[in-house]
């Protein structure tokens, strides 16, 4: 892989950009590897660089049924903090968190990855005790974070409306080393980075069923044929209870809608991300001056990948109030994401009933801030065989063990 560098765009622009290489190979499939992982988005393909960079396992193949980055990596809305409640969860959103900071370096690529800081504003009493709360059970995992005043959050957000009549803001989390990166480029890197190392990235390859014996699974079936392995690792969001279902178990998740849109570029007006979890909406600036804007996901279970106005009007028309410059905005484009929802908001990160066949799922509304550190612990798992300590609170048996991570009333919104 040749490097990505200055030197290089100046020596290509003499060449007349001729002698560039493809980001990554798309070879076909072979008949057979080490490990097979369904899913060439964020999470799958950072656990296929972690693979072959921290445990030199490269026979290995990441399977898509479309293309790379295309399902919720390239769908969602880039915002990245670990000021999380639950130790567990503190403990690999602080990991993803760090790994991003020199992700670029480490990757030879340019994931934009930009700390502006992320601000929860409390807009009622009870949620200004909860982030209290987390502020101090941050403090004690060594985490930065920190409770900010109403007249700190106007300094950090000039354009905020502070006493709103319904909402006022009585104060908010602030994590200052949170931020945002580029979904795309976070894929685009690590898939080039984990084709650079041997491994085979294969779009346009859909699963189709899945092959066991009495030992465990055996291989999978696909548009493109059958392979065989003894390692499978389904890395696919929304869509992780129908490979489940191929594979004879399931999954205590749902899947639904997770919808965003951005406005019209407009100049620089806020430089951090800011969510307002009681009126249910987000936002933040773009590089390029879109205001990106999000909200909850749908009320009920579905799998498409289309925004509905209605759900978009119902967030933006939370946000005025808050930020009442949004209101002469006009909208450029909206979308959806199918995300996996578990009961406790919590992802799950284990083995499963059928021997060989692993499990990264269930991280809901809050996955692309997970991505490095979610990579770099199911590596982990699938090299040792067994999940180690940072993926280990995880395990699918938690749910019938009463071993519940519960952010989904601490985070109020698990963005």
């Amino acid at each position: 892989m040749k490097r990505y560098s200055a030197f290089a765009i100046a020596r290509e622009a003499l060449r007349h950009h001729t002698g560039w290489e493809r980001a990554w190979r798309s070879p076909p499939p072979r008949a057979e590897y080490d490990v097979v992982i369904v899913g060439a988005g964020g999470h799958g393909l950072a656990t296929a660089y972690y693979l072959a960079k921290n445990h030199g396992i490269t026979n290995v193949a990441v399977v898509e049924k479309g293309w790379l980055g295309g399902g919720n990596t390239g769908r969602n809305t880039t915002i990245i903090r670990s000021n999380y409640l639950q130790p567990s969860s503190m403990a690999i959103f602080e990991k993803s968190r760090s790994l991003y900071e020199d992700l670029s370096q480490r990757i030879n690529y340019n994931v934009m990855f930009s700390p502006r800081g992320t601000l929860m504003l409390a807009q009622t009493e009870h949620e200004l005790r909860a982030w209290k709360r987390t502020a101090h059970a941050n403090r004690i995992a060594g985490i930065d974070s920190e409770m900010v005043t109403p007249e700190q959050i106007k300094q950090i957000v000039p354009i905020i409306e502070t006493g709103g009549p319904r909402y006022p803001i009585l104060g908010g989390l602030y994590q200052a080393r949170g931020g945002t990166a580029r979904h795309d480029a976070v894929a685009w890197g690590y898939a080039r980075a984990a084709s650079a190392l041997g491994v085979d990235i294969i779009q346009q390859c859909e699963v189709t069923g899945v092959d066991r014996d009495a030992n465990g699974v055996t291989g999978i079936q696909t548009s493109e044929g059958a392979i065989r392995t003894r390692k499978l690792c389904i890395v696919v969001a929304g869509n992780s209870g129908v490979l489940a279902d191929m594979a004879g178990f399931r999954l205590p998740v749902e899947s639904v809608a997770l919808q965003a849109l951005v406005s019209e570029p407009i100049k620089p007006v806020m430089d951090c991300v800011v969510m307002a979890n009681t009126v249910h909406g987000y936002m933040s600036q773009s590089d390029k001056g879109e205001m990106v804007i999000g909200g909850g996901a749908d009320g009920f279970n579905n799998y498409t990948q289309r925004g509905s106005f209605h759900h978009l009007e119902e967030t933006v028309r939370a946000l005025i109030e808050t930020f009442p410059m949004i209101s002469r905005l006009k909208m450029l484009r909206h979308w959806g994401g199918i995300v996996d929802m578990t009961g406790d908001r919590s992802p799950i990160i284990g083995t499963t009933p059928v021997p060989g066949i692993f499990i990264n799922c269930g991280w809901g509304t809050g996955g692309f801030k997970a991505i490095p550190g979610s990579g770099w612990a199911t590596a982990e798992m699938l090299a040792d065989g067994a999940p180690r300590a940072l993926a280990a609170p995880f395990s699918l048996d938690r749910f019938t063990q009463g071993r519940m991570i519960d952010e989904s009333v601490a985070a109020a919104v698990a963005h």
